[in-house]
């Protein structure tokens, strides 16, 4: 009843502000990025970083295991409802990815990718330039299905997000012994500072006018980090969150530096302090676990670790700041969109 009942209070809310507020306003949401807003690309890959088998999905809507890295939705499902453009974003990879399914916007995102081309080779998954070659093809698609004249419209009045770069931290840098001797820290954050830039330059030269950059998340907080590097305290990790904070502050200042270049908007979406602050005061957000994901311990497990085998999985994840070791659930997905939507629109329309 609890569940039922929660997820009547969200579909009201996404009914109301979705209609109301921004539909006439954004005819399309297009993404790059990683597994926060992965919705299935990696599953027709040949890669490890996947999510297309339970427990994930077992939320969604009609239960469907999708390759979405969460119980039900990610973030960017509920910013899509949110504007009117429906209940799911379509993967560019996926089948049904045609006709009238691509009109509203697709995601191109990638499990396990991130700025660097390098992190994403690791995986063999979409690197950002791989992601962009892909938009390019979409660009045509979406001109056979709507003509010319109208999909130039809603590309250059489209919403489009980008979500990535802890994989260039967590899942490679702070391990790869050779990236280390390559660059220091300093170097390699601008280094993807200056990859940022250039992904930037390449959207606005094809014509893109709206984009929202998601902030790098906390990392000490986030279940898996804890475990490593918590050195079994259940807080979150202070140096890890200092990292990814000086990175989102030397970004927001290119955002800043950048919008307005040739009639192109940016915001800088600042997932980090909302995502930090309902892991640290899970009570206040309404969840009872902030540190540890609703998969298996929650301590470590992710892809293909969390599984239908993974022992102690909760049973009720709404609870839950997280979904696995790595990202948010379903309802804190949910809360990020519904906070972050309204800031981007304010600052991009």
């Amino acid at each position: 009843m609890e569940i039922s009942f929660i997820l009547l209070v969200r579909a009201i809310f996404l009914l109301i502000l979705g209609q109301c507020v921004f539909s006439a306003e954004v005819p399309a949401l297009i993404l790059f990025g990683d597994s926060t807003i992965d919705v299935g690309n990696n599953n027709h890959l040949l890669t490890l970083a996947k999510s297309n088998h339970p427990p994930y999905g077992r939320d969604f809507p009609g239960k469907r295991i999708t390759g979405r890295f969460s119980n039900g939705l990610v973030a960017t499902d509920y910013v899509a409802s949110m504007l009117g453009l429906g209940s799911a974003t379509v993967g560019y990879l996926n089948p049904e990815a045609k006709g009238d399914n691509i009109v509203r916007g697709v995601s191109f995102a990638s499990a396990a990718s991130g700025f660097y081309r390098g992190t994403a080779k690791i995986y063999n998954v979409l690197s950002l330039e791989d992601q962009l070659k892909l938009y390019i093809q979409y660009r045509e698609d979406l001109a056979r299905v709507v003509g010319v004249a109208n999909a130039s419209t809603i590309l250059s009045d489209a919403l489009y997000l980008i979500s990535t770069g802890s994989n260039d931290y967590l899942n490679n840098y702070n391990y790869n012994i050779f990236l280390q001797i390559e660059y220091n820290r300093r170097q390699y954050r601008n280094h993807l500072l200056n990859l940022l830039a250039n992904f930037l330059e390449e959207l606005r030269f094809l014509g893109v006018r709206r984009v929202g950059v998601l902030s790098l998340p906390p990392f000490g907080c986030l279940p898996s980090q804890i475990t490593l590097y918590g050195l079994g305290k259940e807080t979150c990790v202070k140096n890890l969150n200092k990292e990814a904070q000086i990175f989102n502050s030397k970004m927001l200042k290119l955002l800043q530096k950048l919008n307005g270049t040739d009639g192109m908007r940016l915001a800088y979406v600042d997932i980090f302090s909302q995502l930090k602050d309902a892991a640290r005061f899970p009570a206040k957000y309404g969840f009872v676990e902030g540190r540890r994901g609703c998969c298996g311990t929650g301590l470590v497990e992710a892809s293909i670790f969390c599984n239908k085998f993974s022992i102690g999985t909760c049973a009720n994840a709404s609870k839950y700041v997280f979904w696995d070791s790595f990202h948010p659930s379903d309802r804190m997905s949910f809360l990020l969109a519904k906070t972050q939507l309204p800031k981007v629109l304010h600052d991009l329309l």
